[in-house]
């Protein structure tokens, strides 16, 4: 399937994704307000952390190499086998910690130890988020696009029943518990929607671990947990330091811009990893690559761009549409925001490269360097630039980005 083909099919899912996204947001709006948000924030930081050390940190590898063993069955069947045991045993792990020190992590995260049953329900739906993501990754790596379109239209609408019942009904709390358990309760339409797929056999995912399995995923494991910790770390450090200079709702306008963001990019975003990663991981030759990266900017970021004028001009409008009157200060981070989400994409279209052909070691150094230099950004810029010194530091970290990947690809000789 081509590039065009797989974003107008993804187009579909996608805006069955944002409408309840920004349905869900106006819900949280309406009955968390912006203090609220930014606490939603915290935890969604928190859990993405817990979520990949479970386990998630190992399917970009599965999706991987499930598409390049295409030809190779029993190859696909290791990789599953494997993947599927070192998840469960990292699940098993972050399950029990969350449980023993629920009420830790509820005080340090939440601002309240007696919300600790919150990371309760999260260890106790764990193991499913695991199973659905694995299944997920296969899916895509599979390229079954019109399946994975399915499952993520029906997941998005059930995760938009269940967490707008519960805000409705427990506000706040609701909300919260809604973060932790969403996306483990899709695990069962994931499993149903897939019941007739002749892969889907038990024992083609009970198994020994095996050691190239092994060997291989640990590459994906290594960048995937450097991505889990550096990036919600770095966001729970600006928001406890615009905590800090602006208080809670300064904090949840950041936390606002930067939801509106992640939803509009989900177009681009989820094209990259159901088409790109695939694709990217079958070519061997350069010129090809170099090709399919060219095609990737004809495309995807003139995409990007429109969509990001369109948003800043009718950015009122969004708010109004999305939030309540409580977040109009938010419309002065549109304009570098949205510069930033450009570039962003620009950058990623060359990242995805590094994770295709399983450049660890420069992976890793750039997600630490540049989520560092990310933070020491905000705080740079702060006492000049005030609360827009959150967005304003997030352009100039991804010119930075792009600059530096851009490089080391040419130096590597890579495309």
């Amino acid at each position: 399937m081509t590039l065009i083909k797989t974003s107008l099919l993804n187009a579909v899912a996608v805006a069955t994704r944002m409408l309840t996204l920004l349905g869900l947001n106006k819900i949280f709006a309406i009955y968390v307000g912006p203090a609220g948000y930014a606490m939603i924030g915290q935890l969604q930081n928190t859990i993405a952390m817990a979520m990949t050390l479970s386990g998630g940190a190992i399917n970009t590898g599965v999706t991987k190499y499930t598409a390049e063993y295409h030809e190779s069955e029993d190859q696909q069947h290791k990789v599953w086998q494997t993947a599927l045991k070192i998840s469960l045993i990292c699940t098993l792990t972050i399950s029990t910690l969350s449980i023993v020190f629920n009420r830790w992590l509820a005080e340090n995260v939440l601002g309240d130890a007696e919300n600790g049953n919150i990371f309760i329900w999260f260890s106790a739906t764990l193991f499913l988020f695991v199973l659905n993501s694995l299944l997920l990754a296969i899916i895509n790596g599979k390229k079954e696009v019109y399946l994975y379109v399915k499952i993520n239209i029906s997941g998005s609408l059930l995760g938009l029943v269940i967490s707008g019942l519960l805000a409705y009904f427990y506000g706040l709390y609701g909300a919260l518990i809604a973060s932790v358990t969403n996306q483990s309760i899709v695990f069962f339409l994931t499993l149903w929607l897939c019941r007739h797929q002749t892969w889907l056999r038990w024992h083609y995912f009970w198994g020994t671990i095996d050691k190239e399995s092994a060997k291989n995923l640990s590459k994906y494991i290594l960048m995937a947990l450097t991505s889990a910790i550096t990036v919600p770390v770095t966001h729970i450090l600006i928001r406890s330091h615009l905590v800090d200079q602006f208080g809670w709702e300064g904090a949840g306008y950041w936390d606002g811009i930067w939801r509106i963001s992640s939803i509009y990019l989900m177009f681009v975003t989820t094209t990259l990893s159901i088409y790109y990663l695939p694709r990217l991981s079958e070519i061997t030759g350069k010129s090809e690559l170099r090709e399919e990266v060219k095609s990737g900017y004809k495309v995807i970021l003139p995409a990007t761009i429109l969509l990001s004028i369109s948003i800043y001009l009718s950015r009122d409008l969004i708010i109004s549409i999305l939030f309540t009157n409580d977040f109009l200060a938010m419309s002065n981070l549109f304009a570098w925001q949205l510069a930033g989400d450009v570039v962003k994409i620009s950058s990623w279209l060359l990242g995805y490269i590094l994770a295709a052909k399983a450049l660890v070691k420069i992976f890793i150094f750039s997600e630490l360097v540049f989520s560092g230099s990310f933070y020491a950004l905000v705080l740079l810029l702060t006492d000049r630039f005030g609360l827009e010194s959150a967005v304003l530091a997030y352009f100039i970290n991804y010119i930075l980005h792009f600059i530096f990947i851009f490089w080391v690809l040419r130096k590597k000789r890579v495309i």
